[in-house]
């Protein structure tokens, strides 16, 4: 019989936390979804812990959900870490090679540990080393070394960084959900990992993820990460702008948005109204729904100019010929495409979540494209520079209690 590994990826977001666990046989070429799970979120602003005690009862009943589809207990999972606390920068390690010898994948472990070395402030930790290229002596440009002979090997990295204190608030959280964190993963490129194909990558993409309260941006050339941004507007900025314009309660706007929203002004009939009663029960007056729309537009044409600027910085404004894959959340709103094609100057298209089998018309959606991204991530195995410091016995013991919960009647 073959074996199965149980992967597992838990995305906690400001608004919502998803959960997705998927298996994957020896024989088999994609991850299998086989659980699913969502609650509200509660206990984060801005994609940090504010509430710990809040925010592990949102992690607990999302865990639950998708334990109760899959059949199964949940041990250990893949994290995303997003927020505005995430940072990245370029990075060169360089080391020697013993007399000239063949490249090992020890040496690219130790070329990399040594662009690690890296000024960042005493409260930050790094996340992730991603390489972008080799030099093996005068030979650059290289993707994989090993096997190469040479005497001097080189690495041009970009490094992820997030503020310590934040990921070890959220390490605290997910352990005392009764999980075993594997990894944590940057959430820009875990929603990236889901919704780009490899030529897209190759060509040159961003991926834009337009979450609850921020903007995560991955950019890609020739395969490897060029960049990361996270943005820190997002979805619920257009709800406050909803709620400040029309003199609504928030819960009305967060409902106008997803029911009568969209980007494009010029589609809305200019006397359309819109009765508050029918769909509020704080909210009683008639507001000309061309106005929500204008209001909308402006906060999206704002997000989109803050990609473009992000481009601009590393020259590849309007110079992505594969485009701009949005997703999230926020990539639900109608006529996002035509706003971003004027804004970005750059083909456009909507990012679901892809090469995934089980019960995918339940992950058929951007909102999970970063659990899924996470999904695959795990399904690589943890990578080696993960940093935060592991809560030893206190981890052991939150695991086992739970698992002893669950046998007792």
């Amino acid at each position: 019989m073959a074996k199965e590994n149980i992967v597992v990826g838990l995305d906690i977001g400001t608004q919502k936390i998803r959960t997705v666990i998927a298996s994957i046989g020896e024989r088999e070429v994609l991850p299998n979804v086989v659980g699913v799970g969502v609650s509200p979120s509660a206990g984060l602003r801005k994609g940090t812990i504010v509430d710990v005690n809040e925010t592990i009862a949102s992690i607990t009943a999302s865990l639950e959900d998708a334990e109760r589809m899959s059949g199964g207990p949940i041990h250990h999972a893949t994290i995303a870490v997003g927020g505005v606390h995430l940072n990245s920068q370029s990075s060169q390690g360089v080391i020697a090679i013993p007399h000239g010898g063949e490249i090992s994948a020890a040496d690219v472990d130790r070329v990399l540990e040594a662009a690690q070395a890296v000024n960042i402030q005493s409260n930050r930790q790094i996340l992730r080393v991603v390489p972008k290229s080799y030099t093996v002596d005068d030979q650059k440009d290289i993707r994989n070394p090993v096997g190469m002979t040479g005497v001097r090997l080189e690495v041009d990295a970009h490094i992820v960084t997030g503020l310590t204190p934040a990921l070890k608030n959220l390490e605290n959280a997910v352990h005392q959900s009764g999980v075993d964190v594997d990894d944590f993963i940057p959430a820009p490129l875990a929603a990236a990992e889901a919704v780009l194909s490899r030529r897209q990558k190759e060509l040159g993409v961003v991926a834009v993820d337009i979450g609850a309260s921020s903007t995560g941006i991955a950019v890609y050339e020739e395969g490897v990460v060029l960049d990361t941004v996270v943005l820190p507007v997002g979805g619920d900025s257009v709800s406050s702008d909803i709620a400040i314009g029309l003199r609504s309660s928030i819960d009305t706007a967060e409902k106008l948005k997803i029911e009568y929203g969209s980007c494009d002004v010029a589609d809305i009939p200019e006397r359309e109204t819109i009765d508050l009663a029918t769909i509020s029960r704080t909210d009683s007056q008639v507001i000309d729904r061309r106005q929500l729309v204008e209001i909308i537009h402006a906060r999206y044409h704002e997000i989109l100019s803050m990609v473009n600027s992000a481009l601009a910085k590393i020259g590849r404004d309007g110079q992505l010929p594969a485009g701009v894959v949005i997703t999230g959340g926020g990539a639900k709103i109608p006529e996002i495409i035509e706003l971003a094609r004027e804004t970005l100057a750059l083909p456009v298209q909507i990012g679901f979540p892809m090469d995934v089998d089980g019960v995918v018309d339940r992950i058929d959606d951007p909102t999970y494209a970063t659990a899924i991204g996470l999904i695959r991530f795990a399904v690589r195995g943890p990578s080696r520079n993960y940093s935060v410091v592991n809560m030893g016995f206190e981890k052991a013991f939150e695991g086992a209690k739970r698992f002893f919960k669950k046998l007792l009647p």
